[in-house]
């Protein structure tokens, strides 16, 4: 028989211990945000449709980004067991200088868009962290309010090279100049992709009103006070430049990029030179031969061409060919701090969020970035200690299998 008591007033209150509410509207949303789809959550509710599809969007039929998300889901882990961890190590040596997560903030034009703080809140939330912040070239801050808002952490800068090649030289000067420590050359937009949303979205740069966005915007009253109460959006670093917004956008790709093109801005810049959007072994290969100092595997999230190379999937060929000779990062599908986890056990050197970081942005400005990077910090380091390391250098293959879901047809050898 099972002994029966009356409750003890003591024990239950004990029991009843109530935390207190939050009353502050963004901490309280934020503070329910335990993973970054938690954030895209919040964002997508408080955002008009057409700016948050043109964050969360990608290229056609999205085939591109869906398979780069699943790919980071298609790992196994292997832990170490009786391996104690209570304190992890999660800085990296990157590119001359240090971070203390293995990630940094890709760059993302037309961040403003999303949430008026747009690129300060990210450059300050990236400082308060100790990880590298990327401007854009079509960039909503300029390269010199960028490095206000983080004027002794790392900032990076990423050039598109303009139709117009001054404007891209006098860029990089600018950032030169203002001691941004490394340059990322973009070379995956010869021209834009087919951002399919977008156009059903009858979404324009700058945004136009229709009775479409001025029916979805009644239940997003804060996005549009914000919108119409702050300056106007523009590409911040070419406001100087002359032509509109929408001219410039086009000028920014431009088919006849070449090597040589890289070689002129290697004469130009003085820091490190890293070529964003590889996507094969080969290409890897020459630019290395031709001494950039590192090359950022990706697929421009989705954004370009659609069923294009997953860089995750690459990822080991090219460090065992090229990782001993130059920095091997990664980007495009990362929404977990496990996703970073497996890449630098596959070999990379370090990685770059950009939804990631815009979901939170989107959700909270400066807080959600912060919360971000919380975020995948707390998942990071959980990952380490489950598997039995207490620093990224013990990170190793053995640690990750990438299971098979899309396997190639043997192509015909004669």
């Amino acid at each position: 028989m099972v002994q029966r008591q009356l409750p003890q007033i003591p024990a239950l209150l004990e029991l009843m211990q109530f935390k207190t509410p939050e009353l502050n509207g963004k901490k309280r949303r934020l503070g329910k945000a335990l993973t970054i789809g938690d954030l895209r959550t919040i964002a997508k509710r408080r955002t008009p449709k057409a700016a948050f599809d043109y964050t969360d969007g990608a290229a056609e039929g999205e085939l591109s980004l869906a398979r780069a998300r699943q790919a980071f889901r298609d790992i196994e882990f292997h832990p170490g067991i009786l391996r104690p961890a209570p304190d992890v190590d999660t800085s990296v040596e990157i590119l001359g200088g240090p971070s203390a997560l293995p990630f940094g903030i890709a760059p993302t034009g037309f961040t403003r868009l999303m949430q008026t703080e747009g690129e300060i809140a990210g450059a300050s939330a990236a400082a308060a962290a100790g990880i590298p912040f990327t401007l854009s070239t079509l960039g909503t801050t300029s390269i010199e309010a960028v490095k206000a808002a983080n004027p002794h952490g790392r900032n990076w800068f990423q050039l598109y090279v303009m139709r117009e090649r001054e404007i891209s030289y006098e860029l990089t000067r600018r950032a030169a100049a203002a001691g941004f420590d490394t340059l990322m050359f973009t070379v995956d937009t010869p021209v834009a992709g087919a951002r399919l949303r977008d156009k059903r979205n009858g979404f324009s740069i700058p945004p136009q009103l229709t009775l479409g966005t001025i029916i979805n915007a009644i239940p997003r009253p804060w996005w549009w006070i914000d919108f119409l109460t702050t300056p106007p959006l523009e590409f911040a670093s070419l406001s100087s430049t002359g032509g509109t917004v929408g001219e410039l956008l086009d000028a920014a790709m431009d088919p006849t990029i070449s090597y040589d093109d890289l070689a002129v801005i290697r004469d130009l810049f003085p820091g490190k030179i890293v070529v964003k959007g590889v996507q094969n072994i080969e290409d890897s290969k020459r630019l290395v031969d031709l001494g950039v100092d590192g090359i950022v595997l990706s697929n421009h999230g989705g954004r370009q061409l659609d069923r294009a190379p997953i860089p995750f999937h690459l990822l080991p060929d090219v460090v065992r060919e090229v990782g001993a000779d130059a920095t091997v990062m990664i980007d495009t599908g990362i929404m977990n701090g496990a996703d970073i986890v497996a890449s630098i056990a596959l070999g990379a050197k370090f990685t770059l969020i950009g939804r990631a970081y815009l979901y939170g942005l989107m959700a909270g400005g400066r807080e959600g970035v912060d919360r971000t990077i919380a975020i995948l910090r707390t998942e990071i380091e959980r990952t380490m200690r489950l598997l039995g390391v207490a620093s990224l250098a013990e990170l190793e293959p053995k640690h990750v299998t990438q299971l098979q879901r899309l396997a190639p047809i043997p192509r015909p050898t004669a």
